[in-house]
């Protein structure tokens, strides 16, 4: 009856001539790997460190040079992502509109995808309307209503868009916008907020013609129209007439 030892032999000598034929590109393998394992324990050591270092750095910074220093030392930590923010909103307060707004765009080509990029939208739209742009703030407002409708921004977005389309004097569209906040956001906050701010609108006065209209300057009305004219009564006959035979 056959044994087990027979085959136990030819399977150790088998991995034997296996690691004798390729030895070198096991040993090549498992130093790629070690190389790759520690290139990434090393450059997560190295990304903790910066981002610490840059939190630190940010955590300290109050002018708007301050947080540029941010950006341009660790542009690639989440910090540098959270002092464009604070930039613009630092810009801002300077009432430089124009310079926030170049900084908002800078974040929102860095980082499209990126949560704050409706807040970012959002302080665009102020931005604008406290230039006084005010039909360029309106387009965007509805663009984040329409790109974020899940979003907190999206129900911001037109309640703030209501607003300034009652500022214009723009009635209609605001009591339009309004009604739709109440519509998708029902029971909401907004919700309430939208309907506060329906009661404050005032109804559009109805058009009414002028008391002239459809009589031109200068034209006279028609003959049926026209005020006859008046008729002077016949003179009196004098006593000493003679009269007619």
């Amino acid at each position: 009856m056959p044994t087990a030892s027979p085959v136990k032999t030819d399977a150790a000598i088998e991995t034997r001539v296996f690691w004798l034929r390729h030895r070198h590109e096991v040993i090549a393998v498992l130093v790629v790997a070690l190389l790759v394992a520690l290139g990434y324990v090393g450059f997560r050591i190295y990304a903790e460190r910066r981002d610490a270092a840059a939190a630190e750095l940010l955590a300290g910074a109050k002018t708007v040079s301050n947080y540029q220093q941010v950006i341009a030392r660790y542009p690639k930590s989440a910090a540098a992502r959270d002092a464009y923010l604070l930039m613009a909103d630092a810009q801002r307060g300077e009432r430089k509109f124009a310079e926030a707004n170049g900084t908002l765009q800078s974040f929102l080509s860095k980082y499209p995808q990126s949560e704050l990029a409706p807040t970012a939208r959002l302080a665009m739209a102020g931005n604008l309307d406290a230039m006084g742009k005010t039909d360029e703030a309106l387009v965007i407002y509805q663009q984040i209503a329409s790109a974020y409708p899940k979003s907190y921004a999206a129900p911001l977005a037109l309640i703030s868009r209501a607003q300034l389309l009652k500022t214009k004097n723009r009635s209609d569209e605001a009591r339009q916008a309004c009604e739709a906040i109440m519509t998708q956001y029902r029971e909401s906050f907004w919700a309430r907020e939208a309907m506060q701010l329906l009661m404050s609108i005032k109804p559009s006065a109805p058009s009414t013609p002028p008391a002239n209209a459809g009589v031109n300057a200068g034209q006279q009305p028609p003959a049926l129209l026209a005020r006859p004219p008046e008729r002077r009564p016949f003179p009196a006959p004098s006593p000493g007439a003679s009269k007619p035979h």
